[in-house]
């Protein structure tokens, strides 16, 4: 008898919990949806081929952001091509290497630790050691853009490596292969997704950026090659939604970025989850 009330109590207390996580739930999902379709509906009614095409002109009061996607690609590019050995190299030492395990614990906390940093003191940062060196300029910018995304390569490649059964490098150290060998043909191949996985979420963190490249990159608006580009200012998408938002009052054009910049972050997912399902599947 002393065991039904109890019962009873428990189950309303259960019926409890999961209502409060469905309206959780409910209301995450609600809050990804609204603003994914009002900065789709709100965009896409303002991106015209003439928009995407050309680049801006005062004297023709015409508006175009062409060097500012431009300018994106170029420093996406120059940043991964300078982030993904720094990174991917550093998570090889440390976990195939490194002898010391309190200096790797140290290191992993202090990368942890970077990982949280706001991106306005990265570009306070990249400002005094990179823009009063070599300029304003978009290279500035995807050397601040390097420091904040090492952490989150070298992170993701960790624990990549160690997903890797230790039982792979032991048959190839039984078969004679050398340590980098062992890294080079066994774990690498083994952990690629990981690589993958950082290398597209770094992808969207440089498109999502704006605070940083403000002091670093600039947001001159000229159409220019990979070279010339990277050795002067630009704005990237992101900035160019900032400016065309709060200095100039050009909402359409901005709720135009905001949703190009919705639709590829969507498809940064999507690429992640299937690269994840891929690999699995490989492995199985």
């Amino acid at each position: 008898m002393l065991n039904q009330p109890l019962s009873k109590k428990r189950k309303r207390y259960e019926l409890l919990l999961k209502a409060l996580m469905l309206l959780a739930t409910g209301l995450t999902a609600a809050l990804v949806l609204f603003l994914l379709l009002y900065t789709i509906l709100k965009g896409i009614p303002n991106i015209t081929w003439e928009l995407l095409s050309t680049s801006p002109s005062y004297l023709e009061e015409r508006i175009g952001i062409l060097p500012d996607i431009l300018n994106t690609i170029y420093i996406v590019i120059a940043t991964l091509i300078i982030v993904l050995p720094l990174g991917v190299g550093a998570a090889i030492y440390l976990t195939e290497y490194a002898a010391n395990k309190k200096i790797v614990s140290i290191i992993e906390y202090a990368a942890e630790i970077l990982s949280g940093i706001p991106s306005i003191i990265y570009g306070l940062v990249g400002m005094l050691l990179f823009s009063n060196s070599m300029g304003t300029c978009l290279m500035a910018g995807a050397l601040t853009l390097v420091i904040m995304n090492l952490p989150t390569i070298m992170r993701t490649t960790q624990e990549s490596l160690k997903t890797v059964p230790q039982s792979y490098r032991e048959g190839a150290f039984g078969l004679g292969a050398g340590k980098w060998r062992v890294v080079r043909t066994v774990v690498l191949p083994g952990c690629l997704d990981g690589v993958i996985t950082g290398c597209i979420l770094s992808i969207g963190r440089i498109l999502g950026e704006s605070a940083a490249l403000l002091f670093t990159a600039g947001f001159a608006h000229a159409v220019n090659g990979i070279i010339e580009g990277l050795a002067a200012p630009g704005a990237t998408l992101s900035v160019a939604l900032y400016v065309y938002a709060k200095e100039q009052g050009e909402f359409g054009v901005a709720f135009a970025i905001a949703a190009i910049l919705m639709v590829l972050t969507v498809a940064i997912n999507f690429a992640t989850t299937f690269v994840q399902k891929f690999f699995a599947a490989r492995r199985s």
